[in-house]
C-alpha cells in the first residue's frame, strides 16, 4: 500500500500561508500543517485550524531562522536582541552538542514551544524542525524526550531517496532513534530537490515515483508568492495551485494511494 501525507511547512508565518492552508485543506488535496508557535499570524492559523478538524496540525520547531517563544533573557545564547535565531546552522549545532549551557537553555526553548502548541487546545498530529534541524542528536533527543510529556506519536525523518548522500549516516541514525523510542517515521519524503518549487509538474512528478509504505510531500504554500528575504525564490503561489490541481488528484486516485494525516497511519499494519 502507499500511503502519502501532503503537508504545508510554515503554518502561521504569514496570512497568505494561513489562507492558502485552509483553501488546499478544504479545495485541494493538503492533509497536514506544521505550525510555528511563535510566528506573527500563529493565532489566526489555530483560528483556522480549529474550524477544519480534518486537518492535522503538528508542531514546526523553530530553532533557526525565526522568532523564539522564550523571552531572551531565558535563552540569550541562543537568539539576537530582537529574540530572533540566526541562520548559522553549523556553528549552532556544534554550540548545541558541546556547550551544556547552552544546552540548557535549547531545552528550555523546545519545551516552551510544545507547551506553546499545546494552549492552543490542538491535538499533536507530528512534530518536524524549521530547515529540518531535528536531524541534529542534541535536538532530537530534546524532542522526543519533551515530546513524550506532550503527546508525541510522529515525527518526520527528512529523507528524499537518491538526494544529499552526506547526510545518509545522520537519516539512519536518526530512522534507528525514533524506531527504538517508539514514534511513527514516514519511509520517505519527497520535494527536498524541488523546494519552493513543488508545482504541478513537479508534484506529478513526486507521485508517479512513491513507492509502498509512508510517504510524506512537503510544501510551502502561500497565495502570494514573495514571502521572505530567505525565500526570495520560492513559488508558492504555484504549490498551492498545485495542491488544488484535479490532475494531481486524478494521478493519485489512478495510483490507489491513500492520503491521510499522520494519526490516521499511528497504528498502520
Amino acid at each position: 500500500m502507499i500511503q502519502l501525507i501532503l503537508n504545508a511547512d510554515d503554518f502561521g508565518l504569514h496570512a497568505s500561508v494561513n489562507e492558502a492552508v485552509e483553501q488546499a485543506h478544504v479545495d485541494g488535496l493538503l492533509t497536514t500543517a506544521s505550525l510555528m508557535v511563535g510566528a506573527p499570524a500563529a493565532a489566526q492559523a489555530v483560528a483556522i485550524a480549529k474550524r477544519l478538524p480534518t486537518l492535522g496540525v503538528g508542531l514546526h520547531l523553530v530553532l533557526a531562522d525565526g522568532p523564539a517563544v522564550s523571552p531572551r533573557r531565558l535563552i540569550p545564547d541562543l537568539v539576537d536582541a530582537e529574540g530572533r535565531f540566526g541562520d548559522h546552522m553549523v556553528r549552532d549545532g556544534f554550540r548545541f552538542f558541546f556547550l551544556p549551557k547552552v544546552r540548557a537553555q535549547l531545552t528550555v526553548e523546545i519545551r516552551a514551544q510544545f507547551a506553546a502548541f499545546a494552549a492552543t487546545g490542538l491535538t499533536l498530529d507530528h512534530v518536524n524542525a524549521h530547515k529540518h534541524f531535528h536531524l541534529h542528536p542534541t535536538v532530537l533527543s530534546l524532542v522526543l524526550a519533551i515530546g513524550r510529556e506532550y503527546g508525541l506519536n510522529a515525527v518526520r525523518l527528512p529523507h528524499e531517496p537518491g538526494t544529499a548522500p552526506l547526510l545518509t549516516p545522520w537519516i539512519a541514525l536518526t530512522r534507528r532513534r525514533l524506531r527504538k523510542a517508539g514514534v511513527l517515521h514516514n519511509d520517505a519524503m519527497w520535494g527536498l530537490s524541488s523546494t519552493g518549487a513543488t508545482d504541478e509538474t513537479a508534484l506529478l512528478a513526486a507521485i508517479d515515483r512513491l513507492p509502498p509504505g509512508l510517504n510524506e510531500i512537503y510544501l510551502h504554500p502561500a497565495t502570494r508568492r514573495s514571502l521572505s528575504p530567505t525565500m526570495a525564490d520560492y513559488r508558492h503561489d504555484d504549490e498551492l495551485a498545485a495542491l488544488l490541481s484535479p490532475r494531481v488528484r486524478a494521478a493519485i486516485v489512478q495510483r490507489g494511494i491513500v492520503t491521510g494525516r499522520w494519526t490516521d497511519f499511528v497504528e498502520r499494519p
